[in-house]
């Protein structure tokens, strides 16, 4: 019997970013200085390894700040936080992994979309918190609106002096086909059980009752929105900061939006002075379709040919038999 696995499994890859870093510095040492001043270096980064080992035993039954991991993950939202697919996939693996204490870091970039698909990526984070682990977000360019539902999750936010922070408000726009199609003597009829079932409409001709009642829905939704930062950043004046107006760092620091100017960069190699420090990506693997580069419909036929390939093997096998018994 043959088996095969799903058709798009998520593969995750995990960088040692202190590694990482010390091999650069390697690089450039070598390349500017030689190689006699790389492998003093060397001798250098073994002895104060040897040091800290001999530190960390001693110290062993007194667990530090040192001791703790640090993981980085990053998010990249678009209207729809799409990337919240492989963001629950990396946060369960390390509510399953990572010790109580371990630090988060999220490297968030997002101008907000979608109410609900933001809520689902904020709940995500609010997860790591519920599992005992730290977590703290990094702003770099942008965090507004569902960006900063998210951000204001974390326990420390961390912002680059000119990131766009805030905009915590509600909006929505459509247009309105009704006149034009009235011009061209084009009827539009639409059928629904429930008051409210639909109120505003791009084809149909909108009321006042109608816009009222959208607008008391959006005025809901800001108040939803406005008690989500207060439960996570109580420190908050939350009226003075909900209307939908955003800040640059240095303001949104002063409002308490956020708790530091840094970026990301800055703020990851202070905490690989003392911490290992690991960044996880994943990702959608690639079928085969997809490394070969083919079309969606040729995707599709090589999918089919496939499903049908154990049922061709086994009349082959079937077939073969018959053969050898004649």
């Amino acid at each position: 019997m043959l088996f095969y696995p799903s058709k798009n499994p998520v593969e995750l890859r995990v960088i040692h970013l202190n590694k990482n870093q010390e091999q650069r510095r390697e690089d450039l040492m070598e390349a500017t200085q030689g190689k006699a001043a790389l492998k003093q270096f060397r001798k250098t980064l073994a002895k104060k390894a040897k040091q800290a080992l001999k530190t960390k035993s001693k110290n062993k039954k007194k667990p530090s700040d040192s001791t703790q991991q640090v993981f980085v993950l990053d998010f990249d939202g678009d209207i729809k936080a799409t990337a919240v697919k492989n963001l629950r996939e990396e946060i369960s693996t390390l509510i399953s992994t990572a010790n109580k204490g371990d630090e988060v870091v999220v490297r968030l970039e997002s101008g907000g979309g979608l109410v609900h698909s933001y809520g689902l990526a904020a709940a995500q984070l609010a997860r790591l918190k519920d599992a005992g682990l730290r977590l703290t977000v990094c702003v770099d360019k942008v965090a507004a609106s569902g960006g900063y539902m998210m951000a204001c999750v974390a326990d420390n936010i961390v912002a680059a002096p000119f990131a766009i922070i805030g905009s915590i408000g509600v909006v929505s726009q459509l247009p309105n086909f009704h006149k034009w199609l009235k011009n061209h003597d084009v009827d539009y009829e639409m059928f629904t059980a429930g008051d409210y079932k639909r109120t505003v409409t791009v084809f149909g001709e909108n009321d006042d009752e109608d816009r009222a009642k959208y607008q008391e829905e959006l005025e809901q939704t800001h108040e939803l929105f406005k008690h989500f930062v207060n439960r996570y950043r109580g420190m908050l004046d939350v009226d003075k900061v909900a209307t939908g107006e955003h800040w640059y760092g240095e303001d949104a620091l002063h409002l308490n939006l956020v708790d530091k100017l840094q970026t990301s960069d800055s703020y990851l190699l202070e905490r690989m002075k003392d911490n290992e420090v690991y960044a996880l990506h994943s990702r959608q693997k690639p079928t085969i379709a997809e490394k070969l580069g083919l079309s969606q419909a040729a995707e599709a036929t090589l999918s089919m040919a496939i499903d049908k390939l154990p049922d061709a093997l086994a009349r082959f096998d079937f077939n073969s038999r018959l053969n050898i018994l004649k």
